[in-house]
């Protein structure tokens, strides 16, 4: 029975869990599920493997998952904690023997394009990725590989951001608002991955309970907060706290669905 797949390869903030020289109860726990690499998530169906995002972190994620392939990554925006790792997606491209397909929206392009600016020049440095860029033109969904993705429109502070569905999933991050329109497209999905930053007040990304009252008026059953900070509290405690079927991600985690 086909089926498709999710695999947090991470679940923290732009500086990750631990913090670099921080000495809290959530950066100094033992539990494993409260060390937080960059947030991503790799979707898998029968014959596709897409990675969201690709930060920092993403060598190190794709060594610990045994991955092996990538058919596509597709970026949500171009905060470097989502994109800084595509130069690391070399040996794939190698062994593949082609450029990785990157889909992206027209603004993160444009920035890309400075970022990576030996990766586009006419003549490429010897050695440099190579991507095939493909426009991600909001509202049209666009397929890779048995996948059909839905972008979705929501606001990152005074930024554009793009979530996406997928069959019955539905991953956002670095949300901190949405229309009502574009939420309308997430009802009826299975499962609901968002971003819940910390429990005080931020600028640009939702609170845990925001991000619980968010995901209340989609109506979804199943729901995982990411892109975790350590202000958050520790995975253990802040787990049994939540309302029935709501749960934090964590690094590793997987979950499958049937599908129809």
């Amino acid at each position: 029975m086909p089926s498709i797949s999710l695999e947090f390869f991470g679940t923290g903030t732009s500086q990750g869990v631990p913090v670099i020289g921080c000495g809290c109860p959530v950066c100094t726990s033992a539990d494993p599920r409260d060390r937080r690499l960059r947030a991503s998530v790799r979707v898998a169906t029968e014959t596709t493997e897409v990675l969201i995002d690709c930060g920092p972190d993403f060598r190190q994620q794709m060594l610990r998952a045994n991955g092996m392939r990538l058919d596509a990554v597709v970026l949500s925006h171009e905060h470097m904690d989502h994109v800084s790792g595509l130069d690391d997606l070399r040996p794939l491209m190698f062994a593949q023997k082609r450029p990785m397909q990157v889909w992206m929206s027209e603004r993160v392009e444009g920035r890309l394009r400075q970022q990576f600016a030996y990766a586009f020049a006419a003549e490429r440095y010897p050695g440099a990725p190579e991507f095939d860029v493909c426009r991600i033109q909001h509202p049209q969904p666009f397929r890779i590989g048995d996948q059909t993705w839905i972008p979705i429109l929501g606001i990152h502070g005074t930024w554009p951001v793009l979530g996406f569905r997928i069959g019955p999933v539905v991953y956002l991050t670095d949300l901190s608002g949405m229309t009502d329109a574009e939420r309308h497209k997430i009802e009826g999905a299975q499962i609901l991955v968002v971003n819940a930053l910390r429990k005080v007040p931020h600028v640009a990304h939702f609170t845990l309970d925001q991000a619980i009252d968010f995901a209340r008026l989609t109506g979804v059953p199943n729901v995982y907060f990411t892109h975790i900070s350590h202000h958050l509290g520790r995975h253990a405690d802040e787990e049994q706290e939540l309302p029935e079927g709501m749960h934090l991600a964590f690094d590793g985690l997987k979950l499958r669905l049937e599908l129809p």
